[in-house]
């Protein structure tokens, strides 16, 4: 049974910074492209950060510079590091396995709440 469990979630105020992780089970990880996305209230899922398995990392516009996605192959984790938080980031942040970059993703998780406000 594959599964994803996101966690690091949670409310900060803006310019502060979170770590996401998110955990994987029942697949072999590191031939996984692992990727992020978020969901803000009354709008569409988005890209967030792309990981492949090869180490190359592609990130939305939106979060260049602030965001870091990274992945530790030995702990079936990917993470990622969010600095500088903006409110327009408050979002539930998913993680998501896809054997192809760019492919359709085969896995996802839950889902960690993040909310940004003072």
């Amino acid at each position: 049974q594959v599964q994803l469990v996101e966690s690091g979630g949670g409310l900060v105020q803006p310019g502060g910074s979170l770590r996401l992780s998110c955990a994987a089970s029942g697949i072999i990880f590191s031939v996984y492209s692992m990727n992020w996305y978020r969901q803000a209230p009354g709008k569409q899922r988005e890209f967030v950060a792309l990981l492949t398995d090869t180490g190359s990392a592609k990130y939305a516009d939106s979060v260049k510079g602030r965001f870091t996605i990274s992945r530790d192959n030995a702990k079936n984790t990917v993470y990622l590091q969010m600095n500088s938080l903006k409110p327009e980031d408050t979002a539930v942040y998913y993680c998501a396995a896809a054997r192809t970059p760019w492919g359709v993703n085969d896995y996802w998780g839950q889902g960690t709440q993040v909310t940004v406000s003072s």
